[in-house]
């Protein structure tokens, strides 16, 4: 469907070529919503025709406003000039037809495919320690931008780079063999991702311990957490890892199956899936071939030691090791040869990489270092960067046992559901099943909602009280919106009739179909942002002008038959949007509450 905007500009565009015999174009043009203190629907701004056109701004408008509402009398129905702006009033009869158009297309503001193809990586777990609140966050992100890209038009891939080797796992494995005694998941009864988890919180336990002793013994801190036993140890265990010593594999292979174990109970929980799964001790090897390629092109340097740089002082970085002088890999070594193998199998248009700000000058220096290297795919790669989450209560550590589960989380937001949902007292007529089903929707649709709301470049703190407050900008506001038109809408059979456009729309009425008719321009902007916040924004204002408009008319007791059917279709286009808006932030939004 064409926007509104999208119908004024060629129409102005036309008048200004018909009254003063000059072309200008639609880009030429500027036209807002018109704001709430002045008359009218939308705006042009008049400023830019001044000088070239020597006239006026209130001349200007004045004859540019009467040849649109004489020309066009079906879409403008008047217009008034407040200095350098002229005020455009739509027809009712336009607002009426987008209503009737559209009111039962679930599909409203969806795109066909378009040909491009976009990857979407995101999560990138280590096998060190289960998914946290911070996960959470990337993965509702990463989500939902595939989601509102897929539906958008693009073939969309959900990729995801498993970190499951290097020296943080190794830490996990050395603090096993040293303390569990054989210990296993089911011999504990303990979820194999916490499991790991538990023993990585050890390691640094002991470290820390064994750092101590040493400068008690009259080392230098620096020195003494270099030579620590457990760290030594530790890196010995990374080198015999990169050697392929069988029994450091087996123990490997078995500890990264407990967690994998683990990770897909808790993707499978909070609605995360991805079409290809990459695994750093399967990329890191084509990374060093890449270093290698790179090495023979010029574009990185060898130091006398054997390690391997890229120079980028020129582009305002510095130097950045891409290759250790024992020959190990770094993450920039694995991140190029999964650039390139991903591009060898999907021959993407871009890629996408959610990742925390903490690795803004990583993904700086990733993607000059594909450009340097002339591959086709470097400037496609887009790094949707965002900002860590925080608790009220402060920062989290996962080294230090403090960080807070995903699974725990979504725990205690289904506990809060629960505990908010009995104050309301409305569920006494719903199943057990219906009712479990219910507080798992809610909860999880408050922490997407929470987490998704705040733009992705901002830090954030996340408090679950708030989040379910059905009365706030949350997710169970907007969720309980939708169930309270649903169960307008089961008191009536039908609502296929037609409404003509001569029925006069109220303030709100108005208001309301003007706010659905621009939801294919938020998604349009979602996607060129990458920033699902705008939709959850928009999805809560929406659903409180719905509220407003029903709290001070009536749908079914309405003033006239047709008033009942253009109010009931208002308000099945406002259910189906909310749904369809909410879907893209994979929010599901309940039938009743």
């Amino acid at each position: 469907m064409m926007s509104i905007v999208s119908r004024i500009k060629p129409l102005v565009a036309r008048a200004l070529d018909d009254l003063y015999k000059q072309a200008f174009t639609e880009a030429d043009l500027t036209i807002n919503s018109t704001k709430p203190e002045f008359e009218g629907d939308y705006t042009l701004v008049l400023f830019s025709f001044v000088k070239q056109l020597k006239k006026s701004p209130e001349q200007l408008g004045n004859e540019i406003g009467e040849a649109l509402v004489k020309n066009n009398p079906d879409l403008f129905s008047g217009y008034n000039v407040i200095k350098g702006f002229l005020n455009l009033a739509i027809t009712d009869a336009y607002w009426i037809e987008v209503l009737q158009s559209n009111y039962d297309n679930a599909k409203f503001g969806f795109k066909s495919p378009n040909g491009e193809k976009v990857m979407v990586e995101y999560s990138s777990p280590n096998t060190n320690k289960p998914l946290h609140l911070g996960h959470l966050r990337n993965n509702f992100l990463g989500w939902s931008v595939a989601q509102i890209l897929k539906e958008s038009g693009y073939e969309v891939i959900k990729s995801c780079i498993v970190n499951d080797r290097g020296i943080h796992i190794c830490k996990s494995m050395i603090a096993w063999q040293l303390f569990a005694n054989g210990a296993t998941p089911q011999s504990t009864n303990t979820k194999g991702d916490h499991f790991v988890g538990e023993y990585y919180v050890k390691f640094n336990d002991e470290y820390k311990k064994q750092v101590e002793e040493l400068v008690a013994g009259g080392m230098k801190k620096e020195e003494a957490e270099k030579e620590a036993p457990i760290m030594k140890g530790t890196q010995q265990m990374l080198l015999d890892w990169e050697a392929g010593k069988p029994g450091v594999i087996d123990l490997w292979k078995k500890m990264n199956g407990w967690v994998y174990e683990g990770f897909d109970v808790t993707y499978k929980r909070i609605g995360s899936d991805f079409q290809k799964m990459y695994y750093e001790s399967e990329t890191y090897l084509p990374g060093k071939k890449f270093v290698e390629e790179g090495l023979k092109q010029g574009v990185f340097f060898k130091k006398d030691d054997g390690s391997v740089w890229i120079d980028l002082t020129a582009e305002g970085l510095d130097e950045k090791l891409v290759l250790r002088k024992d020959g190990t890999s770094v993450y920039i070594t694995q991140d190029l040869g999964l650039a390139q193998q991903k591009y060898e199998e999907f021959r993407y248009d871009q890629s996408i990489y959610v990742i925390a700000d903490e690795q803004n000058y990583h993904m700086k220096v990733l993607k000059l270092i594909l450009q340097k290297l002339g591959r086709p795919y470097a400037n496609g790669i887009y790094h949707l960067s965002y900002g860590m989450v925080e608790l009220p209560t402060g920062r989290m550590k996962s080294r230090e046992g403090t960080v807070v589960d995903a699974d725990d989380m979504v725990e205690e937001m289904v506990n809060v559901a629960k505990n908010k949902t009995e104050e309301l007292g409305k569920v006494k007529d719903f199943t057990e099943g219906e009712l479990k089903e219910l507080y798992d929707t809610i909860a999880l649709g408050a922490l997407k909602f929470f987490l998704l709301r705040v733009d992705p470049k901002k830090k954030m703190i996340f408090n679950p009280e708030e989040s379910i407050d059905f009365h706030g900008f949350t997710g169970p506001f907007v969720q309980y919106t939708h169930a309270r038109i649903k169960s307008v809408l089961r008191k009536v059979q039908d609502t296929r009739h037609k409404v003509q456009g001569t029925v006069s729309l109220l303030k709100l009425e108005k208001e309301l179909i003007v706010s659905l008719e621009q939801y294919p321009i938020i998604i349009e902007q979602a996607v060129a942002e990458h920033n699902p916040s705008v939709l959850a924004i928009y999805a809560f204002n929406l659903a409180k002008s719905f509220n407003t408009f029903y709290t001070e008319h009536s749908v079914m007791n309405a003033e006239s038959e047709e008033k009942k059917q253009l109010r009931l279709q208002l308000s099945a286009m406002t259910a189906n949007v909310i749904a369809s808006a909410m879907s893209l932030l994979g929010i599901r939004v309940p039938e009743r509450m």
